[in-house]
Parts: structure tokens; C-alpha cells; sequence
């Protein structure tokens, strides 16, 4: 069997903030997404890549907490199940 996901990252800015939205696509992928956001301190330089990189880090990073969550939840609501029903 063969299954792929792919993440999608989408991206907002206006200069100083900068919003990242990722999103878990494919057929049986799980409908989940995690957000992320930076903002641009006025000492640095206005460099849009890093606030894309830094946003893209924190998504992912929200995303994968959700993903372990969803996890873990169906890995307890088998350990209800009786035990006919896990074989």
C-alpha cells in the first residue's frame, strides 16, 4: 500500500509580521493544520525569507503537536475498545 501526504505552507506579510499556515494534504491524510507567526524586530534587516523560514518553523511545529495529539487520542480510544473488537 502506498500513501503520501504533502504540507502545504501558505504565507502573509506586511513587512513586519509575517503568518504561516500549514496544512496537511492527500487522500487519507488527516485534516489538520498549524499556524505560525514572526514578527520583524526594527533593528533587523528587512529580510522577508527569514520571517517566512521563522513562521514556517513555528507551523510545523503546531502542526506536528497535533498531529501526536490526534495520535495518542486514537491510540487510547483502541485500549477502550473490547478486546474482540482490536484482533
Amino acid at each position: 500500500m502506498h500513501n503520501q501526504w504533502d504540507v502545504e505552507l501558505s504565507f502573509e506579510e506586511d513587512g513586519v509580521n509575517t503568518l504561516c499556515d500549514a496544512r496537511l494534504l492527500g487522500t487519507r491524510a488527516p485534516h489538520l493544520a498549524g499556524h505560525g507567526e514572526a514578527t520583524r524586530s526594527s533593528e533587523d534587516r528587512p529580510l522577508a525569507r527569514i520571517g517566512e523560514e521563522m513562521a514556517a518553523c513555528r507551523a510545523l511545529d503546531d502542526l506536528s503537536h497535533k498531529l501526536k495529539a490526534q495520535a495518542t487520542g486514537e491510540i487510547q480510544d483502541e485500549g477502550l475498545r473490547p478486546a474482540y473488537l482490536i484482533y
